[in-house]
């Protein structure tokens, strides 16, 4: 019997995908020479007893002795990864790679991806404060909703160190600075401004939040059943309070259409697809950012035909809603100052800073900076470093 031909090592050959991920896209690398031995004699053994037992003596001396306060955790469970959903942890592990190279990219920061094999909430807690103590910051990373919530809220109170989901904060972050251009340009005040939400998730909620927070009054939050409000007995305990937040304080009902009448802005994070005949209903001047990646809610062709300020979540359109704005810089500048937590304020001024880099040539098809703009990292690490020391956390 002829045994059958095995699998070829690399079945992608030729694809450029693969060929670039091919062994992964980062690695550990010395920031020391190991030349001699008397490079290894303090680089390790005997003279790097004396460096364990300076810290334990005084554990704060791992801030400047280790990488520990310049590293940061990429922690995923694999249930929520981009637009894929739960692919589980094995394959979330090329984003969770990527995450990390976009850390020392645009931050300077260094991350280590984490894929943990477990879903339950308790398990993951457990693990990663467990893990807390080799890194300055944990970055939960496509955990899907509404567990994430209490894991990370959960996570910070247990921890003295920075606890940040980005697809919560970091999209909210981008958005409200994109946004606060887009009133601009519109000429709209924020207290006056009517916003719709699509998407009651992660990303979704903590937009709203970050919102409220920058003066919105009249904000709803959409889900697959319509506006999430106190009249509906099927709130989760997030819905709930989302609700008592948002639709509650104007008493606004009814499905995404109702909503979208007369609206300011649109802002999805849904996945879901938006009639245009809803869009046209909107207000002169609207501003629609459709954030769902690869497809928007609303296509931007579609948009431009009733939108004046268009926004979406993908590099081939202006104005793109990139959470690498944010991460990096913010992480950056909590590390500066070895922030024991990120506030709200940490999270608005860092909004700010974005909003304010483009300046005098703010336009229609340019209300964010680019990711690669060179200003982005060091005008979001100083002004999160700088917030951190008002909100009291800092802790140099």
């Amino acid at each position: 019997m002829v045994e059958a031909e095995s699998a070829s090592p690399r079945p992608y050959a030729g694809d450029p995908v693969f060929d670039l991920h091919l062994g992964g896209k980062m690695a550990v690398q010395s920031t020391v020479a190991l030349g001699d031995r008397d490079d290894l004699s303090l680089a390790y053994t005997p003279g790097v007893a004396r460096v364990c037992e300076a810290i334990a003596a005084d554990p704060a001396l791992t801030q400047i002795y280790t990488w520990v306060p310049n590293t940061v955790a990429v922690v995923t469970d694999g249930t929520a990864v981009l637009g894929l959903g739960d692919i589980g942890p094995a394959a979330a592990m090329p984003v969770m790679e990527g995450k990390a190279v976009l850390f020392k990219q645009f931050g300077g920061v260094d991350a280590v991806p984490i894929c943990l094999a477990t879903t339950d909430v308790e398990e993951i807690i457990e693990t990663v404060a467990r893990l807390a103590p080799s890194f300055g910051g944990i970055n939960l990373e496509d955990i899907s909703a509404p567990r994430c919530f209490e894991i990370e809220a959960r996570l910070k109170d247990r921890l003295d160190i920075p606890v940040f989901h980005d697809d919560q904060h970091g999209t909210a972050v981008v958005a409200l600075a994109a946004l606060w251009n887009a009133l601009t340009l519109t000429g709209r005040d924020a207290a006056d401004t009517r916003v719709v939400i699509s998407g009651a998730g992660a990303a979704g909620v903590a937009i709203a939040k970050i919102m409220l927070e920058a003066g919105i009054k009249d904000l709803a939050v959409t889900d697959r059943k319509g506006v999430v409000h106190s009249g509906r007995s099927d709130l989760t305990p997030v819905k709930r309070e989302l609700a008592e937040m948002t639709a509650d304080k104007t008493g606004r009902t009814g499905s995404l259409a109702d909503a979208l009448d007369g609206a300011d802005v649109y802002l999805g994070v849904s996945g879901g697809t938006v009639a245009e005949e809803d869009v046209a209903r909107m207000a002169d001047d609207a501003i629609i950012f459709a954030m769902a990646n690869p497809d928007p809610e609303v296509h931007p062709e579609v948009a431009h035909r009733h939108a004046r300020v268009v926004a979406t979540g993908r590099s081939d359109f202006p104005n793109q809603i990139n959470n690498v704005l944010a991460f990096p810089g913010i992480f950056r500048g909590a590390f500066d100052v070895h922030a024991t937590a990120i506030t709200e304020g940490m999270k608005l001024a860092a909004a700010q800073a974005l909003a304010e880099l483009v300046g005098s040539d703010l336009a229609e098809d340019y209300v964010i900076p680019s990711p690669f703009d060179p200003r982005v990292g060091p005008a979001v690490s100083a002004a999160v470093a700088d917030a951190a020391r008002r909100d009291g956390v800092a802790r140099r």
